[in-house]
């Protein structure tokens, strides 16, 4: 195979492999985010304290993590069939690329968040703000920087994931891995397809460590200044949503 036809493919499969995690990725952080804080929020001690829902969300959680992807992309062939008309292309393999991320991802969310100073919670509770305006004025805010982290070990894992969908006609550069590079011995292939993903997964985790940086050192817009912080005129006023009716 010449370098002209390798190109020819690798564009095509690159769009496939960046469609398929885009997707996973916007809704694994829309549905898993929530997951993550409705863990935090329903354990022991939290602010809607309930056993039996949090050990519930629990028990699906680990049971989703604990199956093997691969497992569960042929597991869920029917579903997938179901939902998107197809078991086969990108867009068939970002409904297992979901499924399977979303407990991961909600997993990740929980750690940030219970790193999250419970002094801070405490103030904004005595200031008689409701659970809602905790978490969208304490507990996001402060677990942004995490937040940004787990994102971008998600976005590296689905990568990953979306290489090994295409042992299942997944799409992407997964499916010229194994198409060329594995069932035609095109061994030099293999290799350009392995480097790109390496490129990528690197520019991924440059930017999400930029992210993080940014996001904490982002100085005053953070929830700890703009709760609890002090001004040279006095104490902040406080916020309307803080406010006790």
């Amino acid at each position: 195979m010449t370098w002209d036809q390798m190109w020819a493919l690798m564009g095509p499969a690159t769009q496939e492999t960046f469609q398929m995690v885009g997707v996973s990725t916007a809704v694994t952080v829309l549905l898993g985010l929530p997951l993550g804080i409705l863990l935090v929020l329903t354990d022991k001690g939290g602010l809607l304290a309930n056993r039996a829902v949090n050990k519930s969300i629990a028990f699906v959680v680990n049971i989703a993590r604990s199956v093997p992807f691969i497992i569960l992309m042929i597991a869920l062939i029917s579903f997938t069939r179901w939902l998107v008309g197809t078991s086969i292309g990108w867009q068939a393999a970002t409904v297992p690329l979901t499924i399977g991320a979303i407990p991961f991802f909600a997993r990740l969310v929980e750690t940030s968040v219970r790193e999250v100073d419970r002094g801070l919670v405490e103030a904004v509770q005595a200031m008689g703000g409701s659970t809602w305006t905790i978490v969208r004025k304490t507990l996001l805010p402060e677990a942004l920087p995490g937040i940004a982290a787990s994102v971008t070990t998600t976005i590296i894992t689905l990568i990953s994931y979306s290489a090994m969908a295409g042992t299942v006609g997944g799409g992407g550069l997964g499916t010229l891995a194994v198409n060329y590079g594995y069932q035609r011995f095109e061994t030099a292939f293999m290799w350009v397809i392995v480097a790109e993903l390496v490129i990528l997964v690197t520019a991924v985790q440059l930017i999400g460590d930029f992210a993080v940086r940014r996001l904490a050192n982002r100085g005053g817009t953070g929830g700890r200044t703009r709760l609890l912080g002090r001004t040279p005129a006095g104490p902040v006023a406080p916020d309307e949503d803080l406010v006790a009716p």
